[in-house]
């Protein structure tokens, strides 16, 4: 008999670090695992006023369902008088972000710490 690795299946982590509510994506962002995600989201984005920052340095994979999740996202935090940052060390997704035409409404950096070391984000963006 085969053998067979399983997928990683996406998820997504929640939590609050000086102060910024910290989406941190994991594994695969696609189809399969946007409707779980999307309750945790929602439920991470619906404060007035913080700041969130999605975090996609651990994803595998990234395809228009996450892009779909973050433009929820985005949407969301600002309706609500905050702002997202998003932390993106990988090239390709970066070009399907700007390509999709987000970029032009998030502040991208490549690594967390630098969201952390400038000011709880507020330098950033």
């Amino acid at each position: 008999m085969q053998e067979t690795t399983a997928w990683p299946v996406g998820h997504i982590q929640v939590d609050r670090v000086h102060g910024l509510v910290l989406i941190a994506f994991h594994g695969e962002i696609d189809i399969a695992s946007a409707l779980t995600i999307l309750p945790r989201l929602d439920a991470a984005t619906a404060a007035a006023g913080q700041t969130v920052v999605a975090d996609l340095t651990p994803t595998e994979f990234f395809d228009c369902y996450g892009l779909r999740l973050l433009h929820r996202a985005e949407r969301r935090v600002r309706e609500r008088g905050g702002r997202l940052l998003l932390v993106c060390p990988h090239p390709l997704t970066l070009k399907i972000v700007h390509l999709a035409g987000l970029s032009s409404r998030l502040a991208t950096v490549p690594t967390l710490e630098e969201i952390l070391t400038s000011d709880a984000g507020g330098a950033v963006g």
